[in-house]
């Protein structure tokens, strides 16, 4: 069975690398000169002729099948991804991971498999890399080692080379899908209840500063996305992201995104410049795809100065955890401020958290959604609005739980009030009870 593998992995590597040395005959042969006067369609027919004419010459001995599927890869080693364009427009593949060239896993419904991709050696993963980093606008060498970008297509790219990389050039991609998830998918794959989809509903439309908190890969900004959707079209939003991520529906949306410093080490525009000139963009609602520094000051201080309906997203374990972290993160912003002041600054900001956590098998689940209520003897008052709860595992091995609501009103529901809502008819949403995963 080993030997099989081994046999295998050889018959892959081969392949690459007979494709990467035809790849550079090709590049020997044109004439970039005449290229840049033929239109992308005559380019095309021309390569995909000339990638045809060296694939039949007789010392290659390839049948009709290993030509065609030759053909291919080399035409996606100048226009796709390479060895793994097969994965990019596979939907059912939400990250790729390429450990070395000898080794490409990807996540499907949450769990990971290896494939049997190869890359012909470090040399032709390191051409894969410059080619999508180039690509993003980006740069990637000895000097600058890590790169984090965004793809034509809105995967987010990241890199890490050597020296920094001891098992070779590593390259994770996570894929967002052509269809976004909506609030009613999150529903049918038992991510949350519909009691609390409506409550995150009159939330969003209630201005509730919000926070969502989970893991890497919990579905963050997942949850965020389908939330943005319930923001009323004729609010003015701006996203602000280190690399754009998050695709709202509403008409007036300005997203922006953080620029990493030149050559020279200038010119640099971090989410903290970006927050503070928001403030001047006459924003109804500030969106900040991840805190994870000193830019939550800037953050907390738009929820308190009439920015409400603002939301982001914190790397934490649990809700209560959360605001420990931010709390941290204004220590971060290089304000001395009493640990008293800081946390009635984050609870005076603050109204509902959300944490979201990625189950073993890789599904996801909303375990909590807390009010923070106040602070009493300098500890934070927070009360669990929904949880879910795990009794145990069915016969596939999968968790079984349910969902439930506290019994908890929340405080800022008076908001509802606002909007010309009559408060009294969505009492009965947080009634004591084990919830239902379908509407009445």
């Amino acid at each position: 069975m080993v030997a099989a593998t081994e046999t295998m992995d050889n018959t892959v590597r081969d392949f690459q690398k007979l494709k990467t040395s035809l790849h550079r005959q090709m590049v020997d042969v044109i004439d970039f000169n005449k290229a840049d006067d033929l239109s992308e369609t005559d380019l095309r027919g021309q390569l995909r002729s000339l990638a045809d004419y060296l694939c039949t010459r007789q010392s290659l001995h390839l049948d009709t099948q290993q030509r065609e599927a030759m053909v291919g890869e080399i035409m996606d080693e100048i226009y796709g991804f390479g060895p793994i364009e097969s994965l990019m427009v596979d939907p059912q593949v939400t990250d790729i991971l390429i450990n070395g060239p000898d080794r490409v896993l990807v996540e499907r419904k949450g769990v990971l498999e290896t494939t049997n991709i190869r890359f012909a050696d470090e040399k032709h993963l390191m051409q894969f890399i410059h080619r999508l980093v180039g690509r993003a606008g980006r740069r990637i060498d000895e000097s600058s080692p890590i790169v984090d970008a965004r793809l034509p297509d809105g995967s987010r790219f990241n890199a890490v080379i050597p020296p920094l990389a001891l098992c070779g050039p590593t390259v994770s991609i996570r894929r967002f899908g052509n269809r976004r998830l909506q609030m009613e998918d999150m529903i049918s794959h038992g991510s949350l209840a519909p009691a609390m989809a409506d409550f995150l509903i009159l939330a969003i439309r209630g201005r509730m500063n919000m926070i969502i908190s989970g893991g890497t890969g919990a579905g963050k900004t997942t949850l965020l996305n389908c939330m943005s959707r319930f923001i009323p079209d004729a609010q003015r939003v701006v996203t602000i992201e280190e690399t754009a991520e998050l695709s709202l529906q509403q008409t007036d949306v300005i997203p922006l995104e953080t620029r990493l410093p030149n050559l020279e080490g200038k010119g640099a525009v971090t989410q903290r410049d970006l927050l503070r000139n928001a403030l001047r963009m006459r924003p109804d609602r500030i969106i900040l795809g991840e805190s994870r520094g000193g830019e939550v000051l800037d953050m907390l201080q738009a929820m308190n100065t009439g920015h409400d309906g603002s939301m982001s997203t914190v790397h934490a374990n649990d809700t209560r955890e959360t605001l420990d972290r931010l709390e941290l993160m204004i220590a971060l912003a290089g304000v001395d401020l009493p640990s008293r002041i800081a946390r009635q600054y984050i609870t005076n900001a603050i109204d509902i958290v959300i944490h979201v956590t990625r189950l073993h098998t890789g599904e996801r689940r909303i375990l909590r959604i807390s009010e923070v209520s106040g602070l009493k003897d300098g500890e934070y008052c927070m009360d669990d609005i929904f949880v879910y709860r795990i009794n145990g595992v069915d016969k596939n091995g999968h968790p079984a739980g349910s969902f439930f609501a506290t019994g908890y009103q929340p405080i800022a529901l008076r908001r509802l009030a606002l909007t010309g809502a009559d408060i009294e008819q969505y009492k009965p949403l947080f009634e004591a009870r084990e919830l239902k995963m379908t509407k009445d």
